[in-house]
């Protein structure tokens, strides 16, 4: 018998295959003593949009439009730019907030779109989502209130629950024109003590966009009560207004020295989602702690990486503002084609790369994604893992051809048809 189980069974009188049991039991998932991660990490919600992805392994000719990304690969010149990086050596550490020639590309980037930005207010992250976790370590922390309007990508909301948080949400609306925000209701929930305000505008799933009046004022209660805001602004390019403007953003009405921190990614304006680099503005006196965190988190972004960034930021406007003209066209393409569907209750919404849309059986969007993918071959996420907001809802990334779109349109009729639904 090992020296542990002795212990375990002396003066208990217990038989060694007692103890034996025992110790099974203790190392089973959930029991007491079990070697469990810590609550909050265990109580996170997993992606639905994968467990429907997953659905999809072995059935032949899946249409996938879960994912939110281009069907496109990055633009040649990015990638040309990452290889002679690499031919030329990039690939040690670098500065933890970025390289500098990054940085002043995006300041200058910045700066053109918002108003003055200086390298001093801008890190660069190893993703978007590595720049919403950076911005939520800044600010809160266990015990501390955060309110984030939904539906939502879940990443946004389960964040601050992994640093202790708790999050309360405010959900759009839904109606005759599309999803809208209830101001006075987010202002309601915005109470005194509320450490952080999460906003994706754009939204990720819906495509609502958050106007500059409602921005104003949300910003100026938040200055009245000192609560951060954290601004998801990654889709702020994939805005469908007049003259090719990016949408509204918290840095037009903003100082650079307030508590506002803006995030945003490569990933969507130049079609960079498996590269990993994202970047945040934010307050000059948070980056030297801004440094240690990410030090703590990944060091670096990839150097070849950050030089591709460098061209895509100096090189890439005129693939950009093509690219939202291509995506302005599938949207209209695929909200035309949805709505000669009975049953189906879409909008055309402002930004992002999403329809997000009702129809027959969205009452159970998981299970309705599932028997999609089994019996149509076709992917779509559930408006569940938005959140509850969602539910009754499916998302739709456009981001692809638009004789892909149709192919997708016809196997969703079909799947219907079949069972008696349109």
């Amino acid at each position: 018998m090992r020296e542990s189980e002795e212990a375990a069974t002396a003066g208990t009188g217990a038989p060694e295959g007692d103890a034996r049991s025992a110790q099974n039991a203790a190392d089973t998932p959930g029991a007491p003593g079990a070697p469990n991660a810590r609550d909050a990490v265990r109580a996170l919600r997993p992606s639905q949009i994968r467990e429907v992805a997953n659905a999809g392994f072995g059935v032949p000719d899946v249409l996938p439009f879960w994912f939110g990304e281009s069907d496109r690969v990055t633009p040649q010149f990015i990638r040309d730019a990452a290889s002679r990086a690499l031919a030329d050596g990039a690939t040690f550490y670098t500065h933890n907030l970025g390289i500098a020639p990054l940085r002043e590309a995006l300041a200058d980037y910045v700066s053109a779109l918002h108003g003055e930005t200086t390298p001093g207010h801008v890190a660069v992250t190893s993703a978007g989502v590595n720049a919403l976790m950076l911005a939520a370590q800044l600010v809160v922390g266990a015990g501390d209130r955060a309110v984030a309007v939904t539906p939502l990508w879940p990443n946004l909301v389960e964040i601050p629950k992994i640093l202790g948080a708790s999050v309360e949400t405010v959900s759009l609306t839904y109606g005759a024109d599309g999803w809208t925000l209830d101001v006075e209701r987010l202002l309601a929930a915005l109470t005194p003590g509320t450490r952080m305000l999460m906003i994706n505008s754009p939204n990720n799933p819906t495509g609502w966009t958050m106007t500059r009046e409602a921005q104003r004022t949300v910003l100026e209660h938040c200055r009245r009560h000192g609560i951060w805001i954290v601004a998801d602004e990654v889709y702020e390019r994939l805005h469908y207004g007049a003259h090719g403007r990016p949408a509204p953003s918290f840095l037009d009405l903003a100082t650079r020295d307030e508590r506002v921190i803006a995030v945003n990614s490569f990933s969507k304006a130049w079609l960079m989602t498996g590269w990993r680099l994202g970047w945040l503005v934010a307050p000059a006196g948070l980056m030297d702690d801004l440094g240690k965190l990410v030090e703590y988190n990944t060091s670096c972004a990839p150097s070849f990486v950050q030089q591709a960034g460098v061209v895509a930021v100096r090189e890439g406007e005129r693939f950009t503002q093509s690219l939202v003209a291509d995506l302005r066209a599938s949207r209209d393409h695929l909200v035309a084609a949805l709505q000669s569907i009975p049953g189906i209750d879409v909008r055309s919404p402002a930004g992002a790369m999403y329809l997000f849309f009702s129809l027959p059986g969205g009452e159970h969007s998981l299970e309705l994604c599932k028997a999609l993918v089994r019996e149509a071959g076709l992917g779509l996420a559930p408006g569940s893992a938005f959140g509850e907001e969602g539910e009754g809802f499916v998302r739709w990334c456009y981001a692809c051809d638009p004789a892909r779109l149709d192919a997708g349109v016809a196997r969703l009729r079909g799947f219907l048809a079949s069972r008696g639904l349109a």
